[in-house]
């Protein structure tokens, strides 16, 4: 079993990233229940928009990071809040997985069956549960399993204020929050690969 974190902050590597630091505490925890994960930072591929799985021209990383989800059995999608949304480099990587509504397996399944996704927020603006629901939503819509509280998030809203790298508050919540949302990811995962779900009937 693998996982698959994308990270979906505006910063490019090297600089620090306060979505990345949450997003830790979950990898942390799946490495620990014997999870191997890689992480992404999406900003730092040359993604092109489009909703294909296919290069949309020369040097698009997207095709790469396609045969990595279909890699990993658990997606972890993370992303700051800007206005209240997700952010921009999110919404390309949601658009670009688009394309595996019409993608099945040789068996008949869409190809995100029987893998799990959970979602983790940062921002120092409220709007978390938005964000986690426009995500979530996406990730099901293309046939993600979303467990149970499958989410942890930072926010110190309502209105701007320091980042979750600069403050203290909050964090003992959100990374418990964040051992839980790992735990359930595995657990389910796990469910799944011994009872995995069959094609939808015709």
């Amino acid at each position: 079993m693998k996982a698959l974190v994308i990270n979906c902050t505006l910063k490019r590597s090297p600089d620090p990233s306060n979505t990345d630091a949450l997003a830790r505490v979950v990898v942390d925890r799946l490495e620990k229940d014997g999870v191997p994960v890689e992480v992404l930072r999406a900003v730092d591929l040359d993604i092109e928009p489009g909703v294909t799985s296919e290069p949309v021209r020369e040097g698009d990383a997207w095709p790469a990071v396609h045969a990595k989800l279909l890699d990993a059995e658990i997606l972890v999608m993370a992303s700051p809040t800007w206005l209240g949304r997700p952010s921009s480099v999110a919404q390309r990587v949601l658009e670009r997985m688009d394309a595996m509504l019409s993608e099945t397996d040789d068996q008949g399944r869409p190809v995100a069956y029987n893998r799990v996704a959970g979602v983790v927020v940062t921002g120092n603006e409220d709007g978390a549960h938005h964000v986690i629901s426009e995500i979530s939503g996406a990730l099901a819509d293309i046939g993600y399993t979303i467990p149970g509280q499958a989410w942890t998030y930072w926010h110190l809203g309502p209105g701007p204020g320091p980042d979750y790298l600069d403050e203290e508050r909050g964090r003992d919540w959100s990374h418990r929050t964040g051992r839980a949302m790992a735990a359930n990811l595995a657990g389910v995962a796990r469910a799944l690969a011994a009872r995995p779900l069959g094609a939808p009937p015709g």
